[in-house]
């Protein structure tokens, strides 16, 4: 796979490449877009030869028998990952942030809190306060220059009115694998205070060499009646547009009531995403993955290396995921400054750290997951925007 091929996407209707100018006021003619989390490489070869026999075939009626892409998904989280879904236990939806939103109307009502380890995916959020439940932001402890969840900290900040817990793991936005103990610490929270364990595990793939994702349920064996996984292909093989994501539950009880808010809503998958998930969890996509994570790994010590050479800037080491977190504290810059300064001067869009929630105020996310010429070019870019600095 040629990662460093420069596919131009603009004029495709690309959230990541048509949306910036209106949103960030940075032209695709000479902007470099690291907001949205998708990458700008060809997923597989297996995903395109799957669509293309779709499109040869040339009928796009219902899709039946969905055997071979639930055993698909089994053998990618039992080779991969270590654990073994049953068929039944999975439920498809139309992506991961529809799952989370499937989970929150099921699992409780309107008023009722949410526990969010701050900063995290900013569209968890959204959701819950859409669906009229509120948010608990918990803050992670920022130590030894990496994030780490305080229970003792979240516990005073519980009103008693929460329902579950969402996690994002890995983490985005900070790039951490979760450990074991860190894992069965939470299930101990959740047990404590009665809550859910929602846990977002669609970065689970892309894990640096040297670390390691432990699934949730690898970790919580015995919480079972409380925790519902979810995993996605989307983010791993850059298919998200497919919308397509699997909510995986091993308890009948609490697959039951998910079931009954899928049959309710009239939610069912479609023929194109089901395909491409199964032609992805293959050997072939798994080889893809493996050499992927070895471009990013380079992404990554580029990135990493330069930012961190310009005074008052920090990026947070990444474990996982392609989103570098990037400190501007040390700038002594407001945050209007410092976005001035990105998005006007070195016509770089990304995603603003307040909008992760608390504790990401000061921060900036950075996608690394695109062409090392434009790695190289925006942390030039970053370089000159802050050369005063120097």
């Amino acid at each position: 796979m040629n990662f460093d091929e420069l596919i131009d996407r603009r004029g495709t209707h690309s959230a990541k490449w048509d949306m910036m100018e209106p949103m960030f006021g940075v032209s695709p003619d000479d902007g470099i877009p690291m907001w949205v989390a998708d990458m700008d490489f060809r997923p597989p070869a297996s995903v395109t030869r799957e669509l293309q026999a779709m499109i040869d075939h040339g009928v796009f009626g219902y899709f039946g028998d969905d055997s071979a892409y639930k055993a698909a998904i089994d053998w990618w989280m039992s080779t991969r990952h270590g654990w073994h879904v049953e068929p039944e236990w999975i439920f498809t939806t139309h992506g991961l942030v529809n799952g989370t939103a499937l989970c929150i109307h099921t699992w409780s009502q309107k008023g009722d809190g949410v526990v969010l380890f701050t900063p995290v995916y900013h569209v968890f959020a959204k959701i819950i306060k859409a669906a009229g439940r509120t948010v608990t932001e918990c803050p992670l402890a920022f130590r030894d220059g990496r994030y780490e969840m305080d229970f003792e900290d979240a516990a005073k900040r519980l009103t008693g009115n929460e329902k579950m817990v969402v996690i994002s793991s890995p983490h985005n936005p900070g790039g951490r694998c979760w450990s074991d103990a860190e894992l069965k610490a939470l299930g101990a929270f959740c047990k404590a205070h009665d809550l859910l364990l929602i846990s977002d595990e669609i970065h689970c793939d892309l894990v640096f060499p040297g670390q390691t994702h432990v699934p949730a349920i690898n970790a919580l064996p015995d919480m079972l009646d409380r925790l519902v996984m979810m995993t996605a292909p989307t983010k791993t093989f850059n298919i998200a547009g497919a919308h397509n994501g699997n909510v995986i539950i091993p308890d009948p009880a609490l697959r039951e009531a998910f079931g009954e808010t899928m049959m309710a809503l009239g939610m069912s998958p479609g023929s194109f995403g089901l395909r491409m998930e199964t032609a992805a969890y293959s050997p072939e996509g798994a080889a893809w993955v493996d050499e992927l994570m070895v471009y990013l790994d380079g992404n990554r010590q580029l990135f990493d290396e330069a930012v961190n050479r310009i005074p008052g800037l920090r990026s947070m080491p990444l474990e996982a995921t392609y989103l570098a977190w990037v400190d501007f504290s040390g700038t002594g810059m407001d945050s209007a400054e410092v976005i001035r300064r990105i998005e006007t001067e070195a016509r770089i869009a990304v995603n603003h750290g307040s909008t992760f929630g608390t504790g990401g105020e000061t921060f900036m996310r950075f996608n690394i997951a695109t062409p090392r010429a434009h790695v190289q070019e925006a942390v030039s870019r970053l370089a000159a925007a802050f050369g005063d600095l120097q």
